[in-house]
């Protein structure tokens, strides 16, 4: 009998004192949680309890890491079946213990750490799942849907990260800004997003939580480039290449 060896998805963590990687569990994506987002997608602005779609933990690919064989950068195969990508770029929360109904005052001391991603997005599949009432797992959950900066630890008694209400979170294209805010304007701010999503699923160690996009998301074609960054953490930086034939 062939026995089948699956790789667990990982994450590098800079300046991580007793671990170099983070082990992906699950990836959890807020959707429209910035108001220019919603009413950019055609939703109802007004604070209502946020809502959560999934990606697979393989989704999460790390595009901190510079790779000369990739001419610099992580090359991002454009995927199937669409022709419409879209990017969307995030502040992501990396969960180090887990919980259920967590109070919103606790929630900090279940984070491990923070980096940026990107969500990638099958637009038009997403946009026929919605006019059809059907679930969004094609437009959203595919491979390389998930690219990911290295995680940052949160700040503790040996360093780490803090991450004010006021850093920028911006996204550009081949140099040209396309999206930019504040982590203040998200309308579930992290603490009040993983109480609830605590209330949802019990969280483990090694979830990844996808915080929401701002306004300005948009098309993407092979040979573009991306870059995502929010305050002092590192870049998410990728290409665009030919699909993975």
């Amino acid at each position: 009998m062939t026995s089948i060896i699956v790789k667990q998805t990982t994450i590098p963590i800079l300046g991580a004192a007793t671990a170099s990687t983070f082990p992906v569990a699950r990836i959890f994506c807020v959707g429209r949680n910035y108001r220019e987002h919603a009413i950019e997608m055609g939703s109802d602005p007004d604070r209502e309890p946020p809502f959560f779609f999934m990606k697979p933990a393989d989704a999460a690919v790390n595009a901190g890491v510079i790779d000369a064989a990739r001419d610099g950068h992580l090359v991002v195969p454009y995927p199937p079946q669409t022709a419409n990508l879209h990017f969307e770029g995030e502040l992501v929360v990396a969960i180090g213990k887990g919980g259920s109904n967590i109070a919103v005052k606790d929630a900090d001391s279940h984070v491990f750490g923070y980096a940026v991603g990107c969500d990638l997005t099958r637009r038009d599949l997403q946009a026929d799942a919605k006019k059809k009432g059907r679930p969004w797992d094609a437009g959203k959950a595919f491979e390389f849907s998930a690219p990911c900066s290295p995680i940052v630890a949160k700040a503790g008694d040996s360093g780490g990260i803090q991450i004010p209400g006021s850093s920028i979170l911006s996204l550009e294209v081949n140099g040209v800004r396309q999206q930019e805010t504040t982590l203040d304007k998200m309308i579930w701010n992290v603490p009040q997003t993983i109480s609830y999503l605590s209330t949802l699923f019990r969280l483990k160690p090694g979830d990844l939580l996808m915080t929401g996009t701002p306004s300005g998301v948009g098309g993407l074609e092979i040979g573009d480039n991306v870059k995502v960054s929010c305050g002092d953490l590192p870049l998410c930086e990728f290409s665009i290449g030919p699909p993975d034939v």
